[in-house]
């Protein structure tokens, strides 16, 4: 199975930061939206520029040149010194509880920069549509902007975030590798050396493309394992795995976007049949409960509307939390609606050992309980895409292994 990588790259992370947190303290000016610069003391010569707004980077100015050479090129702009670091480590927190809904892999490239492997999660919706709604997502709720780059592999998706900036969704597929990344300049190949530059220079290496035809085993005599590196990511060839530790999340969520409008509560009733069977597999693989229940539609005219419920138990049964997510889309789904997405959220979790069971656990909860795990073993098994509940989930709930074939 090819994976599916996003590469989430927060669009000049300390100056939006800092922009948001200033906002939210009175200030009037967005200085996102005028020639400014995170930085040092503006007295000394020697502060450099941590971050600039869009606006100064039209001005040529450049993060880490000094404050100095920045003023020079743009006499009106403005300084304004770092927020403190917990203001920042708080707004990458934010955005990382946010993707944590979406996959349980998730590497922490730096404060704003996140790897996610989302191969498992992706159910019936595709990768760009959820690069997409993670980037609307950060905007709306979040207050600041991102660059999302979709692909194959953790290199290729790192690349594609950096390009044309800033709030923009780039993919860079291997069939894309050489209309998109090879006409670069090589030093712009991810983890590229600045002192390894002129020697590709020197051996009429400027461009990626030249790096990707050059000859390999004269790459790897002259820079050795680095060489090899250099060559295969000239090439878009990287194997290596997100790195991640697994945290609790605060909800888990999963949403479909329609290739066409979809009027049929009974169509809609299955999609959300299979976005709760991926949430509570995930509530279930470590160790949560769910407290209420979110379900999310948006229409033909991109108009959002939720319901939630709060459940009389915390659990993580999947024929419970469907009931209750079906409940939420009949009173939201009217006839004639034209549905373009859906989603389902189990928000207030709750880690299972440490609340106390209800006394009135009924042996229908117990014997859907056993169901659930035996499904979730097959799932571990065998494959989580490879095992599926057959139509609407019945008293039975009849388990289709999918031919791998």
């Amino acid at each position: 199975m090819e994976r599916q990588i996003l590469h989430i790259d927060v669009n000049n992370a300390f100056l939006s930061w800092t922009a948001i947190e200033m906002l939210k303290n009175g200030e009037k000016i967005d200085i996102r939206e005028i020639p400014s610069i995170i930085g040092g003391d503006e007295e000394r010569r020697a502060g450099i520029v941590l971050a600039k707004s869009m606006i100064a980077k039209k001005y040529g100015i450049k993060t880490a040149e000094t404050i100095y050479s920045a003023k020079k090129k743009c006499p009106n702009l403005k300084v304004y010194r770092p927020s403190e670091y917990r203001v920042y480590k708080e707004y990458s927190n934010k955005l990382y509880n946010m993707l944590l809904e979406y996959t349980d892999k998730i590497e922490r490239f730096s404060i704003d920069e996140c790897f996610m492997d989302m191969t498992e999660y992706l159910m019936k919706d595709t990768l760009i549509n959820k690069a997409y709604e993670i980037s609307n997502r950060v905007k709306k709720e979040l207050g600041f902007t991102v660059n999302i780059g979709v692909a194959h592999n953790k290199l290729l998706a790192k690349m594609a975030s950096d390009f044309e900036k800033p709030d923009k969704v780039h993919t860079l597929f291997e069939n894309e590798i050489e209309s998109k990344m090879w006409s670069l300049p090589v030093s712009e190949l991810f983890m590229l050396g600045k002192k390894t530059v002129p020697k590709l220079n020197g051996m009429n290496i400027y461009k990626i493309g030249d790096l990707a035809k050059s000859n390999k085993e004269e790459i790897i005599k002259k820079f050795g394992k680095h060489g090899l590196q250099m060559w295969e990511y000239a090439n878009g060839i990287d194997n290596s795995e997100i790195v991640y530790i697994r945290e609790k999340p605060k909800s888990i969520g999963n949403s479909v976007t329609f290739p066409y409008d979809i009027r049929e509560k009974e169509k809609l009733e299955e999609v959300l049949l299979t976005l709760t069977e991926q949430v509570t597999y995930r509530l279930r693989k470590q160790n949560l409960l769910a407290s209420s229940v979110n379900v999310q539609l948006r229409n033909k005219d991109f108009k959002d509307i939720s319901h939630q419920k709060k459940l009389e138990s915390a659990i993580s049964n999947t024929k419970e939390i469907y009931n209750s997510a079906k409940q939420l889309l009949n009173e939201m789904f009217t006839k004639g609606m034209a549905i373009r997405l859906i989603g389902m959220r189990a928000d207030n979790l709750v880690e299972k050992d440490k609340i106390q069971l209800s006394l009135f656990d009924n042996k229908e909860n117990k014997k859907q309980d056993s169901l659930d795990d035996a499904i979730d073993k097959l799932k571990d098994k065998y494959g989580y895409n490879l095992i599926t509940r057959a139509g609407k989930l019945n008293a039975e709930d009849i388990v289709k292994i999918r031919d791998k074939g």
